[in-house]
Formats: C-alpha cells, structure tokens, sequence
C-alpha cells in the first residue's frame, strides 16, 4: 500500500490558517453571546434614580468643622460637626443649613470631585435656619436643579443626597411621607411647614438637597426625629428660594439697589410684583406685571435669579434686562446705585423683619395704661406667619421695649435690628402692653428683610 505523502508546506500553513480563522469565529460568537446581554443589562440598570443622582452630585459639597460645645458645669468640649450644601451660584455660593456652619471655627468644603478648601460664612436667616457659605472654586461649579415645592404629592419618590455620618455624598431613597408638618427641635428652634418623608435622613445630612425622581431640588433636609426610624424632615424649596433670594440679595452683599421684587412664575419668567419708590427700576420704567426673563447673558425664572445676574456689579453699571409686556419683548438699560439709608424705611423694614406694621402713640396715652413707660408703638397689623405672629402679637398691642431698649418712634425698632445684626444677637426679647399688663416673650427676628 503507497505511504501517504506529507502536505506540502504551503497548504500546510493554508489549512493552519483557515483552522484560525475557524477558531478565531467561534470565539467571536461566543464572546458576542456573553457580551451582548452584559450591555443590555446594564442600559436597563439605568433607571430615572440612577440618572437624577447622576446628574447632581457635583452640585452637592460636604461641609466638616469643629466647634466648641459648651454644657453647664463642664469644661468647653471641642466636636466635629458636618453637613451637607447644594451649590445655588457657579461661582461658589452654596446653601446649607445655619446649625451646620453655626460657631465653626473653620469650614471644610469637599467638592464631588474630592478637592477640599475653605468656605466663609456670608449670611444666615436663624428663624428658617437656613445660611449661605462661600468657597473660591478653581473653575466654575455646577449648580443644583431647583424644583417646586408647590405640586409635591403624598407617596411620590424623593432622594437624600449628602455627608451621611460622614460618609461622603450617600444617597438614600424614600416617598413623601407628609406636608405642612411643624417639628420643635429645641426651646429655641422649631420648624413649620416641613416635608416629612422615610427616605433616610441621618446626621450630616443636613443642609442637603431632598430631589424628586427628575433630579429637581424640592426641598433641603433639615432634622431628623430623634429615637424614630423612616421620620426626615426637609424645608420646602420654595421657602428655601424666598429665604435665600433676600441672604444672597445685592442689598445684603454688595450694597447696590435695584428695587425689583419678583416672583417666580413656573411658565416662565419672574413677574415683577413690586417696583420700589424712586428705584433705579422705577426711574428707567419697569412697572408691575412685567415678565423679566433675562439679566445680561443670564435667564430669569426667580428672584434668586435676579440677585444673581446682578450680584457682583458696581454701583453706576448699567445692565440689559429683556421683560415681556403686552406689547411684546422690550429691552430696558437698568443701573445700579448704591444703597441709601433711606432705601427701606424704619416702617417697611418693621414688617420685613419682624412682621409688624406699628404706628408711634402719645405718650399720653401710654401712660394712662402704664405710667412707667414714656410712649410705645401701636400695633395695626401682623403679617401671618411672621416673628411676631408666631409669638402671639396681636393688633392693638403696644410695642414697648426690644432687648435692653424703649421703642417710642419706628427708628427706634431700626436701630435695634441693626445692632442686633451687627452684634449677632440670638432672640429678641421683646414687651408689649397688652390693656394695662405688660407681656413679654422672644422673637427669633428675620436676619433677612421681607
């Protein structure tokens, strides 16, 4: 029988090659098996929670600090405090809550990123226990998505995002539990109109944004139920907003007036509701019910929005504001001037500041109720909701005293608040007469104006 000849070396290596690409098939395929599934899976992982955490966590800073701690009898213990902040301007201004940054002595900012600096305190409201702090970014930050708090619905999916224990931007999940809660936390502190929900809210957490399933900030975690489980708190952000357009105001931090108060108007725009007299807006013919929507190169839809397109302007510059009118759009040239003492008067910042609208009463007649004091203030009108309402001022009361002064003429009430500023006061105890007796209690005053 003849012996089978060898291949020739060049089939050889033809078949060897053909066998590879065989090979080299089968495992293609079978990758392609194994692989294929992999992605779909993980498209599927991609949920609305996934995306609303997604894209806002570099909105979202952890704050860290110390402080001292003092308790009667012992000696000043020195803690370490942390929160949470949401960023609210791309230049570095974040919002957080008053007792996170409150007696720190320096402020630690950690950024998504894990770059850590310093941040300085620039204004707090102690009532709504809300503050702005401000750090020097390196480039400018991203900032939060702000929602409404006015639709919010009992059981809709919401999601904490903060410093959790330390424990650096930690989400946690959870519905809405319950609206317009009101929770006392301390003599001195209490809270009205809260969102209660279950998603966990832990210490560190406070000062961070509450999100709804569209990443849209509705509120900003605030407490924590003590001893209870599934029990969080949060301000609604559109007190949040009202809060913090007045501690981020150009008034507050820049000094300059520009005499526009708007509100927000969820079709867009904010619609001007009041044009201070003799303002810079008055005199160049803004007028209530115009619909501003853009400052410079900057979109509108708040007041918050106003104060920032014009925050970090001098006094003189003129700025483009584009507002919408029956008529159509119109572009307006609005300067800026500086703030004048006179800006607000002693009566308008009265009821911004402490809710109370007074008028001087003879001496005459204040010591015919009570000869021992020199005159007071009357009472005509509390605004609901404010310091004085929450107190239990009521119209026909007589203002008699704040802190350690008589209140006979409104520029009495002004020269308290601003020492109370200057000096950081805590609550304001103040005196009324109330008939022929003197009552007394404290208001924890709006820092901000109203």
């Amino acid at each position: 029988m003849p012996r089978r000849q060898p291949f020739p070396a060049r089939l050889a290596r033809r078949v060897a090659s053909v066998r590879a690409t065989m090979v080299n098939a089968m495992l293609l395929g079978l990758a392609c098996c194994v692989l294929q599934p992999v992605a779909v899976a993980a498209e599927s992982r991609r949920t609305a929670i996934v995306d609303a955490i997604a894209s806002q966590r570099d909105a979202v800073v952890n704050i860290h600090g110390q402080k001292l701690i003092s308790s009667e009898g012992d000696e000043p213990k020195r803690v370490n405090g942390m929160g949470t902040g949401a960023v609210i301007d791309s230049r570095g201004y974040v919002v957080t809550n008053y007792h996170v940054v409150e007696g720190v002595e320096r402020i630690e900012v950690t950024l998504a990123s894990g770059a850590t600096t310093s941040a300085t305190l620039i204004s707090h409201d102690l009532r709504t226990d809300l503050a702005i702090i401000k750090i020097s970014p390196p480039h400018q930050l991203q900032v939060v998505r702000i929602g409404t708090s006015s639709d919010l619905m009992i059981g809709e999916t919401v999601l904490a995002l903060g410093n959790a224990y330390g424990y650096e931007h930690t989400v946690t999940r959870g519905i809405i539990s319950a609206l317009h809660r009101s929770v006392e936390v301390s003599r001195t502190q209490r809270y009205d109109d809260l969102i209660q929900t279950d998603a966990s809210i832990n210490p560190g957490n406070s000062g961070g944004p509450l999100l709804n399933i569209d990443g849209e900030m509705i509120g900003v975690n605030v407490a924590v139920r003590a001893g209870a489980q599934g029990i969080g708190f949060a301000i609604p952000v559109d007190k949040v907003l009202e809060v913090v357009s007045e501690l981020l105001s150009v008034e507050r931090l820049d000094h300059t007036w520009h005499g526009i108060v708007a509100r927000r108007d969820l079709q867009g725009g904010a619609v001007v509701t009041t044009v201070h007299r003799a303002s810079p807006a008055e005199q160049v013919g803004v007028r209530a019910g115009d619909r501003i929507v853009r400052i410079g190169n900057a979109m509108v839809a708040s007041q918050l929005d106003i104060e920032r397109a014009l925050l970090g302007r001098k006094a003189g510059e003129r700025v483009n504001v584009e507002v919408v009118r029956a008529e159509g759009h119109e572009q307006i040239e609005l300067p800026l001037a500086e703030l004048r003492s006179d800006a607000v008067s002693p009566d308008e910042r009265c009821w911004r500041e402490l809710g109370l609208r007074v008028e001087a009463m003879a001496a005459m007649r204040v010591r015919q109720l009570q000869n021992r004091y020199r005159g007071g203030l009357e009472v005509v009108e509390v605004r609901a909701g404010g310091p004085a309402d929450e107190q239990g001022i009521q119209a026909g009361d007589i203002l008699v005293g704040l802190h350690v002064w008589e209140t006979i003429r409104p520029e009495n009430v002004t020269y308290v608040l601003d020492r109370a500023q200057q000096e950081r006061f805590g609550p304001l105890k103040f005196y009324v007469l109330r008939g022929r007796e003197t009552l007394f209690g404290h208001l924890t005053w709006d820092t901000i104006r109203r």
